[in-house]
């Protein structure tokens, strides 16, 4: 059903002239282009890369989420988007009616939580460098923090004794099971920059300490998923956690740590359109193997972000040229480096799906062939796939980027001054009609200038 969803709004995109394709004819080439300003004809000027989210599915997968978990737990949940893996307003507000809180990592962040309407009660923030001002903002609000370390514990005992919080406190501790297959993402491992390593010497009694100090310290916090680590071991960085919550608990003599906060990093499968593993896969295993934090003793908080996002995502960019290099067919698109940043620079470990359409958005069939698609950065490994078998593509063609709704077009890198891309959601009518709405628009040459220190362009030469 999805793929049925991206088909009909990529040919919707380029009908609608979201999406300008084709070009116009040069002197002396053959076939007759259509009329200029025609949505969907050689000629037509406009956008030659947006990116597409498919309200439907993000809608699904919030519902996949809090269904999985209501189906295992007997307490209270709290599942809280990580924004950082869609940092836009509108999809956070999107997530908020589908019952899903927010976590976040930033002033930035909190702001943009703020903008969407998202209450401090459904609001928790996670960072491993908190400026004073930023727990002060947080604590003033009444959200949700968990510490880093017990310097920054030290910090919010000052900043609460002058200034009163209501704000649930946490403390993060890193299990140190190990790393999954991207050690960048890996977030558990033995010298993780997160959280309180609790098998460093005398790490662990410091921790139990903390909390007997503290009697408001009723959270605790880990986060050992991410994409490349498998299931179990996420599943054996909770049960670290809910075991030492229940050592806490019986040194204080009573249920001080109410709250386990378990994290996210839910991997999400990039070869294909199936979505796995689910969220249910993930529920049920921990119920298997973490039985006593699912009977109702222990609130929950989880910060999914990536899983709820990336398959519902497309970027959608015209192929301006092709040519041979190496006797190698190469099309060049207008999508790259800035909006698929981590599959330029780490291909292996980030590799993304490539779907051919033609000039009006229909998919191209036929025969394969094994061809480069580049992006239009100016440096060579600006490739968004390198040999990869595919229908020929011809310019004016359209290259569809799945799977990209999280940490990708809404992370925009700005080599070469490229503009960020409209963003744009899409439903679907019982009908198939397909309508859109504005998300971001595109960035505009004038608004590059404005943030490249534009209004101060002779700042260097008074």
């Amino acid at each position: 059903m999805a793929s049925y969803r991206r088909d009909l709004a990529v040919r919707a995109a380029v009908a609608q002239g979201l999406l300008a394709t084709g070009a116009p004819e040069a002197p002396g080439a053959t076939g007759t282009p259509g009329a200029p300003g025609t949505p969907g004809t050689p000629g037509t000027p406009g956008a030659p890369v947006v990116a597409l989210l498919d309200t439907a599915g993000i809608r699904a997968s919030a519902a996949a989420l809090t269904g999985a978990f209501a189906a295992v737990s007997r307490g209270e949940v709290l599942h809280a988007f990580a924004v950082k893996a869609c940092p836009l307003v509108p999809v956070l507000r999107l997530l908020a009616d589908a019952g899903i809180g927010a976590e976040v990592a930033s002033p930035g962040e909190l702001a943009l939580a703020r903008a969407a309407g998202l209450p401090p009660s459904r609001t928790v923030l996670d960072s491993p460098a908190k400026t004073p001002a930023e727990l002060r903002e947080a604590l003033a609000l009444g959200i949700a923090v968990n510490a880093d370390n017990l310097q920054e514990l030290a910090r919010i005992d000052a900043l609460a004794a002058s200034a009163p919080t209501s704000s649930p406190l946490g403390l993060r501790v890193n299990p140190q099971i190990g790393a999954g297959t991207i050690g960048a993402l890996s977030t558990a491992t033995a010298s993780s920059k997160f959280g309180v390593a609790l098998r460093d010497e005398g790490a662990r009694e410091a921790v139990v300490q903390a909390y007997l100090d503290r009697p408001r310290l009723t959270r605790l916090h880990t986060h050992t998923g991410s994409q490349g680590v498998p299931l179990t071991l996420m599943a054996q960085g909770v049960r670290a956690a809910y075991e030492l919550a229940e050592e806490i608990n019986a040194k204080a003599g009573r249920r001080q740590v109410d709250t386990l906060d378990i994290g996210g990093g839910l991997p999400v499968n990039f070869s294909s359109d199936e979505e796995t593993p689910t969220y249910a896969d993930y529920a049920r295993l921990l119920a298997a193997t973490v039985p006593g934090l699912l009977d109702g003793r222990y609130r929950l908080v989880t910060e999914f972000g990536r899983s709820l996002l990336a398959k519902h995502g497309t970027v959608l960019a015209r192929v301006e040229y092709t040519k041979t290099s190496g006797g190698r067919p190469i099309a060049v698109t207008h999508a790259g480096v800035q909006l698929a940043t981590r599959t330029v620079y780490a291909p292996e470990a980030w590799p993304l799906r490539i779907l051919a359409y033609d000039s009006e958005g229909r998919p191209r069939a036929g025969g394969v062939t094994v061809q480069d698609v580049a992006g239009p950065a100016c440096f060579a490994g600006d490739l968004l796939a390198t040999g990869r078998a595919l229908p020929l593509l011809h310019p004016g063609d359209v290259v569809a980027v799945p799977d990209t709704g999280a940490y990708a077009f809404a992370h925009h890198y700005a080599y070469n001054s490229l503009p960020r891309p409209a963003v744009h959601g899409f439903t679907l009518a019982g009908d198939g009609t397909v309508s859109f709405v504005t998300v971001r628009p595109a960035q505009t040459p004038r608004e590059i200038v404005a943030e490249a220190g534009g209004a101060h362009a002779d700042a260097l030469v008074r």
